[in-house]
């Protein structure tokens, strides 16, 4: 047919098992043989086993995503059959789409029966993981079963000693105070006629387990604690229902302790089979001892459903290598650096102990570098013990994850050849792809995706090995590159339900989600409190949703994170009428403007700029810097601004750009001078207020020229930071010295994104040179912060970006240079796959720009097409590669 749909997604996922979600959002892909072929209008049917359940009816509308559920209310544990059919600009009618589904979970709180069950409270001194079992007995066979599960702590569910749960990390961490999430499964195949065996470990995980860059444990209690409730449908018509209750029993297993950061110690020699299979109690020695439960009051936690796919294996490598160290321990590099665990064969007398150390990089003698991630002088390394049960044993940890590239074993292995690293991240898809003729380039954005990857966990992280935290000053600034390369839509979604939930009363964002402090433990720490109101950080409260709706059309985003994005910008307005700060005493007064004017409270600025030293990020803390905070605010209301626009809301779309503009002025009254130097005079000031459009016109192109002068005078390089180096080399582009923008990107000297590659990085590091000058490691060397420039690839190199939210209409403007002879990126968009491709063949550019259906595009080269969707070819002259 000329006309087809497909791809269909409800709630940002492919046929998602168990949401919770009243009014469902579908999505689907055009795909059209006719160019410039535009959606115009689409129905919708869903249908349950029973039959018809809604038909939308023919709606106008030209975007084939984003589309909220309108019919009846949805009934709880029920799977859902939907098809679309669309029509198009011409008004051709396609067929009906193949069909898609999705499965309600509990919609209704009062449909939980199960009760939370843990062990004997003395079990929870030595951090052992908890052990769960019980039977159950079914009278016929099972057509239907569905088990939905959660934990105070990581799990493994069992049933018949089926691992349901496999090597997925569950649950994912949330507001462990506020809430909770838990697993549908599909348990269906696992269940038989006869006597049951249902069992569930639970190991500390972000619960109970080490958090932050202080390793502070039982942050938010210190009793795991397991959740199962089960639905059987039998052929007979019957129901078979299992419920975590007085009935079940708790133990001690071979883990005896768990940790998400330090690992685990496991002996081998306590027999686990049995406790998952044997119908009766465990008898051999040593036994998996069993006692009663106790039941748990049920906590003031709101339980929600998964709304983003699991961690959970995405991938295998095998060992490249394995040797002695000088030392005589076995290594085995996996040949990348990644996050997970590593799957190994051990052997050796029973009783034997074996150390299993994780560690990203070697140091210069050649042993394993367990110090490198230190915090604070610990160098706590990443290790397990395991003590040998005399039998070749595959073990592979349950309730920890490392950043590792090499594994030492101290202690007797079987073949390590073997060995495996099982890679552990959130299952999201790779949505965008970029090539160059520089084959450093590809590498460097490979690195950037195997960071993600790796940081794309339970929250997205700063890094995998040390203090794994998911700060907000960190996404917010790389977001845009993220969603340019994975599906980050339900990702982010959930960071930001979890960002709503921690913001203070007063409209302060705590700088880390989630924010690792519980009632449990105290409550709000001193480090928190004092900086939940520091820019950069907080806006991410309104930086993250903006970026969602401008890439992926998400207007739900803005609507179910607009109170927690006007609670931090009236933060920032309340702080800044207050004038209470020192700061400004030393800099320009501008009267009745300093109102608008940011200059107290905590602020990290701009962290760490390339080249600082401890004794600049102390100044950079204790200044404040008023130019830094104030840029923030006026950018924060401008987008809340925007956003209010989106939604309808009109009157708070005008207030809100009132401040805007208001600050902006302000700003420029006390932090331009009159010979148009902006601020300290870095190369900082001049990026963010380029970039957050601070100047006027006539502002701009002494500033543009000022920057070019900073950078040029510092060697041609960035001593930007944090918040402004994912800016530096688009401002530069916008500016006209796409010049300075590229060589910036080929330089290969430190500071510089391809000095890592050079040096043989297969991550992105977290500090521009990545070891000192002995040779040792500095710090993480898996932290996306510093990929940023790979969204430049993207989106200047290649030159795709939306011009419309969601990519309605697509800019394409290439900027070749960099002595590239070509160029090509390709973005999965809601609407398919657009992709820009550019070579340069003597003095001729000839660009190849892919369009997908439902779209159009807006292409920039020597002049300016409009186009439709469908492959276009566009060849221009007076091209230098320099």
């Amino acid at each position: 047919m000329s006309l087809q749909v497909d791809d269909l997604r409800t709630d940002a996922r492919t046929n998602p098992l168990g949401i919770d979600n009243p009014t469902p959002e579908f999505a689907w892909r055009l795909v059209a043989e006719r160019p410039g072929t535009l959606q115009a209008a689409y129905e919708i049917e869903i249908s349950t086993s029973d039959g018809a359940w809604w038909n939308s009816g023919r709606i106008r509308g030209d975007r084939p995503f984003g589309v909220a559920y309108a019919g009846p209310p949805l009934e709880s544990c029920r799977r859902y059959h939907w098809r679309v059919r669309v029509v198009d600009d011409a008004g051709t009618i396609s067929g009906w789409s193949g069909p898609a589904w999705f499965e309600t979970a509990l919609l209704d709180p009062a449909g939980w029966r199960a009760h939370w069950i843990s062990g004997p409270p003395e079990s929870a001194q030595d951090h052992a993981a908890l052990y769960l079992r019980t039977t159950v007995e079914v009278s016929d066979r099972i057509v239907r079963g569905r088990a939905y599960v959660s934990a105070l702590g990581w799990y493994r569910f069992f049933v018949n000693g089926h691992d349901v749960t496999g090597d997925a990390l569950v649950p994912r961490w949330t507001p462990l105070d506020h809430m909770v999430e838990y697993q549908t499964y599909d348990v269906t195949g696992f269940f038989r006629p006869g006597t049951n065996v249902v069992a569930m470990a639970v190991g500390d995980g972000r619960f109970r387990g080490r958090l932050g860059a202080l390793d502070k444990r039982s942050v938010y209690g210190d009793r795991l604690a397991g959740l199962v409730q089960v639905d059987l449908e039998l052929a007979d018509g019957g129901v078979a229902r299992l419920d975590s209750d007085e009935r079940w029993c708790a133990g001690r297993g071979r883990i005896l302790a768990s940790d998400p950061k330090w690992g685990e110690r496991v002996d081998l020699r306590i027999d686990d089979h049995a406790w998952r299979t044997a119908a009766t109690t465990p008898v051999t020695p040593p036994p998996v001892t069993l006692h009663p439960v106790d039941v748990l009051p049920w906590p003031d936690r709101q339980l929600v459903a998964e709304e983003v796919e699991r961690v959970r294996c995405i991938e295998r490598l095998p060992a490249t290598r394995v040797w002695r160290s000088p030392g005589g321990r076995q290594l085995v590099d996996f040949g990348r650096n990644v996050s997970g665990v590593a799957r190994l064969l051990l052997a050796g007398p029973a009783g034997t102990t074996v150390s299993v150390t994780y560690s990203e990089l070697l140091d210069p003698a050649g042993e394993l570098d367990a110090a490198h991630t230190a915090n604070h002088g610990r160098a706590k390394p990443q290790r397990d013990q395991v003590t040998l049960d005399g039998g070749p044993t595959w073990y592979q940890p349950w309730f920890t994850v490392r950043g590792f590239r090499y594994v030492e074993i101290d202690g007797p292995a079987e073949d390590l050849t073997g060995a495996e690293a099982i890679v552990l991240s959130t299952d999201v898809a790779a949505t965008g792809r970029v090539d160059t003729s520089d084959e450093r380039l590809n590498r460097f954005h490979d690195n950037v995706l195997a960071s993600v990857r790796a940081n794309f966990a339970d929250t997205p992280t700063d890094c995998p090995t040390r203090e794994r935290s998911g700060y907000t000053g960190d996404i917010q600034t790389f977001a845009p590159t993220a969603v340019v390369c994975v599906d980050a839509q339900a990702f982010l979604r959930r960071y930001l339900r979890n960002l709503a939930c921690e913001q203070l009363p007063d409209g302060r964002v705590p700088p880390m989600i989630p924010s690792e402090d519980s009632t449990f433990s105290g409550g709000r720490r001193t480090f928190s409190k004092l900086a939940s109101g520091s820019v950069g950080w907080g806006d991410a409260s309104v930086i993250l949703p903006w970026t969602l709706y401008r890439y992926h059309g998400d207007e739900r985003v803005l609507d179910r994170q607009y109170d927690s994005m006007r609670r931090w910008v009236d933060h920032l307005e309340r702080r800044a009428r207050t004038r209470s700060g020192w700061a400004r005493w030393f800099g320009k007064r501008v009267g009745g403007q300093e109102r608008y004017i940011l200059d107290s409270g905590f602020h990290f600025g701009e962290w760490y700029r390339a080249g600082s030293d401890t004794g600049s990020q102390v100044r950079n803390l204790l200044v404040r810097r008023p130019v830094v905070a104030t840029a923030y605010l006026a950018r924060s209301a401008h987008l809340l601004s925007r956003a209010a626009g989106v939604l309808g809301r009109d009157a708070d779309a005008a207030t809100y750009a009132d401040l805007a503009h208001a600050v902006r002025a302000a700003w420029r009254a006390a932090f331009v001078r009159p010979d148009g130097r902006i601020g300290a005079d870095g190369q900082d000031d001049y990026v963010r207020a380029l970039g957050f459009d601070l100047l006027t016109g006539e502002q701009r192109p002494a500033a543009i020229a000022r920057l070019a002068a900073l950078v040029e005078g510092a060697g041609t390089r960035v001593t930007t930071g944090l918040l402004s180096t994912p800016m530096i080399l688009p401002v530069l582009a916008d500016g006209g010295r796409a010049d300075l923008a590229y060589a910036l990107l080929m330089r290969t000297a430190s500071p510089s994104w391809l000095a890592q590659v050079e040096r043989g990085a297969t991550t992105v590091w977290e500090t521009w040179d990545g070891y000192d000058d002995k040779g040792r490691g500095l710090l993480s060397h898996n932290h996306y912060t510093h990929g940023v420039v790979a969204g430049f690839l993207t989106e200047y190199v290649a030159g795709l970006t939306p011009a419309e939210p969601g990519y309605r209409v697509i800019d394409v403007r290439p900027v070749p240079g960099g002595g590239l002879t070509h160029a090509s990126a390709t973005v999965r968009t809601p609407y398919g796959p657009a992709s820009s491709a550019w070579r340069v063949d003597g003095g001729t550019c000839t660009l190849t720009v892919t369009v997908p259906a439902g779209t159009s595009a807006r292409i920039h080269t020597d002049r300016t097409v409009d186009v439709g969707s469908g492959i276009h070819e566009i060849s221009w002259g007076q091209i230098a590669v320099r």
